[in-house]
């Protein structure tokens, strides 16, 4: 009963978001299912036939290759699509959170229901494109079934200091500079589309240091487990965006309590 109690504020926050996101749901549809469906279709038919006549990654198919890593970095835009402008607009256009703070929600309450919401929008989408990626016959094993929990790990990793970013700030212009500076350069070279062995030094460590690279790496040791590094090099994943996700919390809780109550 002290549990129930303890997260009912959270909650109340929860189905504040779920009430809006069923009457707009619809616009999350493209970004969510169809974009990266379509992007699996177009390479899986063309970039794929190519890199398997090579056989560059051995014996596994370059659709099966690239599946996981795009489920990743799709949960990857989700997060960062629920933690940027939403949390913004709520503290500088719409002020919802100065009128929640005014009620006996706290502001951890508040980051703790949308967190909550942002895992329901992860797991919900990762289910649906696992689903298809079963229907593509790019999953191998049962420990497929883990890959929801691999992709809000993920999004959690990057929401988190998102949401303490968005509280800072009153200008959206950041939001595009961040995506392209930072969002979009992990999509590109955090091993979504091509071993990271494969890369200069350099940007190799830069792409281990982004916690991208550890959601796909996550997602595709539960998808093709010939590939996977070990338990030990799966507790690294996990706790390295465990860590991603705690700090970003915790800086979270600063900025909203700096914002909402001085």
């Amino acid at each position: 009963m002290a549990l129930s109690g303890s997260l009912a504020p959270a909650l109340s926050v929860f189905e504040y978001n779920m009430v809006g996101y069923r009457r707009t749901w619809r616009g999350s549809v493209l970004s969510s299912f169809v974009l990266p469906v379509l992007f699996v279709i177009g390479f899986g038919l063309s970039v794929a036939r190519i890199v398997d006549v090579g056989g560059r990654l051995g014996p596994v198919a370059y659709r099966d290759f690239i599946v996981p890593g795009i489920m990743a970095s799709t949960a990857l835009q989700v997060a960062f699509g629920e933690s940027a402008y939403p949390v913004m607009s709520r503290f500088t256009w719409i002020r919802t959170y100065h009128a929640m703070v005014a009620t006996p929600l706290r502001p951890g309450d508040i980051i703790a229901g949308d967190l909550m919401f942002m895992v329901f929008r992860l797991v919900s989408s990762s289910l649906v494109f696992l689903a298809i990626a079963v229907g593509f016959g790019s999953v191998h094993s049962w420990w497929a079934l883990t890959v929801p929990l691999s992709c809000a790990l993920t999004g959690l990793s990057l929401a988190t200091p998102v949401v303490a970013y968005a509280a800072h700030v009153d200008n959206d212009g950041r939001f595009a500079l961040l995506h392209r500076f930072v969002v979009l350069p992990m999509t590109l070279f955090a091993g979504v589309f091509f071993p990271v062995q494969k890369l200069p030094e350099v940007v190799r460590w830069l792409a281990y240091s982004s916690p991208l690279y550890h959601g796909v790496e996550l997602t595709r040791a539960a998808t093709l487990p010939g590939l996977a590094a070990g338990p030990l090099a799966l507790l690294g994943h996990v706790l390295y965006l465990a860590a991603w996700a705690v700090g970003g919390f915790l800086l979270a809780r600063v900025t909203y309590r700096r914002r909402l109550v001085g």
